[in-house]
């Protein structure tokens, strides 16, 4: 019999019902392979490379063996789980409809069915008393399918046509589909691995970019419908740094091709009306300058780092948008990070980030006289919404919070008046029985991180006994906004108080934010976050053995580096598809994206960074510790990080671990970077979650 064999044996003995006890199921052991590496005189030992054989059957057995594992020690809380998934769902609106945006002579929007996966994308002509028109079932493209995921929706200016992209098994590898609307029929234009989407004036002509097997978007082609010729490249990006994008700005005048790294951009105009003109540069790339543009009038608006990391906003001629032309319109304020801005006829909003908090700025561009939207909530997440319509003065936003459901607001841009259209029902839910908080740690160097905080109201939320659970990303100057989720009231009306930390190496004070939790100062996001765990026990929201933390992808590089920092601080860690293998990924330019993440991590390749990075990597920092209880998720086709990160992760792990703590791997095997598509499949990986932590919390009754 071979060890993957036993390992099925004593695994399918545990789901066949003989025993669940932890000492009677065994996981499975992972065999070793090892394999060394030197550099720069240091060799690293890799016992579980061969898990990156995919195609490799043992590998296959292996990770079916580790779901029987973990599904046979999860098999006695599956009642937990089941009425965990039925309170979930009585608190969501399965039948609903979102607010309808207009477009052209069409209300575009998108509505779901109970008992139904995905959503059904439909419109109305002229006025939402029309007849609806059906554009798009995702179930029935989901028929068949073990996953269903939509990239871009774009309807041609004339409404006749409809342009999107699908993936069918979660890799993010998007094909193009053209829907002449008219007829319901599906027209023969197709292309493969597509990013960027969009169509010229002329509704013929679409424009769309695809990648290459790094997975990064390099090229940029334009198609005639009905053409059966090669589609001609409009522009090739070459530097393996930079991603290649486009996008048809909201005046409609202008397509802007943009080519970005981590830290410098550089774009090109075509007119939108004359499709097969060459694209011309508006500003030559130069290393660290970062700028976006967009358009009114005979105006380029461009929102640039020239001045402060944080952003100012210029304008240029449109036909001659070079730096010597550039007129400043909002100077650099270091607290204020300009992060967006929305062009309409006569109004811009400028979307920013104060004191980590989003801010939109309202600008009359006919008296320059501005403004900002007032939001009532201490802690909260703020986007700009739908907005198709150029000449208009109603700008749409959502707003949401840890206490308040997701909103939809139209703002009279003239009148300072906004109008409520939808709150998302939440069915047996009453905000006025929760609470949420702000509060901030102090950072090992004295710096203040932000924590947002929810409970209901009747927990004594200083008691230092509360069950608690924080969540924090810290990477690539992405912002962890405070977002309500219906999901999480089964945890908070079980006393669980729920925590976000904004940490450094995300975005949510601003560039500079970033900038400290990057490349060779990563190690800041880490010591923040122990700060931040360290400040809830401290304030008694908690105690260390009440404390579940968890994080996915950069977040799951977090939850690596922490645990083996502080493995005594956590009662249980839960890492969502986990970067942890940073050295083997990092030193390995044949995976995706590995080159152009260069720019945040640092290139291994030079021996400084090669040490630093070393110095945290999650994967060979493992050593002989007593680790706390987890339980890693990873899926077989993520396409952002390899499943065999996770996977080799929790075999090193298991190895090395002195506790008795038992450590859980979840492989998705029809899934990618996100989990499953679908959204009932999403709630019982939820409950599975949920009932695993109140395992560790003694609420698994």
């Amino acid at each position: 019999m071979t060890k993957v064999m036993k390992m099925m044996a004593i695994v399918c003995m545990a789901a066949a019902g003989v025993a669940y006890a932890a000492d009677v199921i065994k996981p499975p052991a992972a065999k070793k392979v090892p394999k060394s590496v030197t550099m720069f005189g240091d060799t690293r030992t890799d016992n579980y490379g061969w898990i990156r054989e995919k195609s490799n059957p043992d590998v296959i057995a292996y990770l079916n063996a580790e779901n029987d594992y973990a599904n046979g020690m999860m098999k006695k809380t599956e009642p937990l789980q089941k009425k965990l998934y039925d309170e979930m769902l009585s608190h969501i609106k399965q039948t609903d409809v979102n607010v309808p945006y207009r477009k052209g002579d069409y209300f575009y929007y998108s509505r779901t069915e109970e008992g139904k996966q995905y959503p059904i994308y439909a419109r109305k002509k002229g006025s939402l008393d029309a007849a609806e028109e059906v554009t798009l079932d995702l179930n029935k493209l989901a028929e068949g399918q073990k996953f269903m995921a939509l990239g871009a929706y774009v309807p041609s200016d004339d409404g006749k046509l409809l342009a999107y992209t699908t993936d069918n098994n979660g890799y993010r590898q998007y094909s193009l589909h053209v829907k002449n609307l008219s007829t319901g029929e599906s027209l023969a234009d197709t292309a493969e691995r597509v990013g960027s989407l969009l169509w010229a004036a002329d509704n013929k002509t679409l424009f769309y970019s695809t990648e290459n097997d790094a997975k990064r978007q390099n090229r940029l082609f334009r198609h005639v419908l009905g053409s059966t010729d090669p589609d001609p490249v409009v522009y090739e990006e070459k530097d393996e740094l930079y991603d290649l994008f486009a996008y048809r700005t909201r005046s409609g005048e202008w397509i802007f091709i943009g080519s970005e790294s981590k830290t410098t951009t550089e774009f090109q105009a075509i007119k939108a009306s004359e499709p097969n003109a060459a694209p011309k540069v508006i500003v030559a790339r130069k290393e660290g300058l970062k700028y976006f543009p967009d358009h009114r009038g005979d105006k380029f608006y461009i929102r640039v780092n020239d001045t402060g990391s944080n952003y100012r906003l210029v304008t240029a001629p449109a036909d001659d948008p070079q730096q010597k032309n550039w007129t400043e319109l909002v100077a650099y304020r270091k607290p204020v990070y300009l992060t967006d801005i929305d062009l309409f006829a006569n109004h811009l909003v400028i979307t920013e980030r104060e004191g980590g908090l989003t801010q939109f700025e309202v600008m009359d561009l006919r008296d320059g006289k501005s403004h900002r939207i007032a939001f009532p909530e201490p802690a909260y997440a703020a986007n700009v919404s739908t907005n198709e319509v150029f000449d208009t003065n109603v700008f749409r936003y959502a707003y949401q919070s840890l206490v308040t459901p997701s909103s939809v607001y139209d703002y009279d841009l003239d009148a300072r008046k906004q109008s409520l259209l939808k709150r998302t029902e939440v069915p047996n839910y009453d905000p006025a029985n929760y609470k949420s908080e702000r509060i901030f740690a102090t950072a090992s160097d004295g710096v203040k991180i932000p924590i947002a905080l929810v409970y209901r109201k009747s927990v004594d939320a200083h008691s230092g006994k509360n069950p608690a659970w924080l969540n924090a990303y810290g990477s690539y100057g992405i912002s962890s906004d405070a977002r309500f989720s219906a999901s999480r009231l089964a945890l908070l009306d079980r006393g669980v108080v729920y925590a976000v930390a904004n940490i450094r190496g995300g975005g949510e004070m601003g560039k500079e934010w970033h900038e400290a939790g990057r490349m060779m100062t990563k190690k800041n996001t880490f010591t923040d976050f122990v700060a931040a765990a360290e400040h809830l026990i401290e304030e008694k929201y908690t105690s260390k053995d009440e404390l579940v933390i968890s994080g996915g992808s950069a977040g799951g590089l977090l939850m690596g580096a922490v645990t083996n920092m502080r493995p005594d601080l956590f009662k249980a860690v839960i890492a969502y598809v986990p970067f942890v293998d940073v050295m083997n990924t990092m030193l390995d330019p044949t995976l995706p994206l590995t080159t152009q993440e260069y720019i945040e991590w640092g290139n291994p390749n030079e021996k400084d960074a090669y040490f630093y990075m070393k110095s945290y990597d999650p994967y060979s920092n493992v050593a002989k510790k007593a680790y706390p209880n987890m339980l890693v998720r990873t899926s077989l086709n993520d396409s952002q990080v390899g499943y065999w990160e996770g996977v080799k992760w929790v075999a090193k792990l298991r190895e090395h671990n002195t506790s008795t703590h038992p450590i859980l791997l979840r492989v998705n095997m029809g899934a990618g970077h996100g989990g499953a598509s679908g959204r009932y499949d999403a709630l019982k990986d939820t409950a599975f979650d949920y009932a695993y932590a109140m395992t560790q919390w003694g609420l698994a009754k």
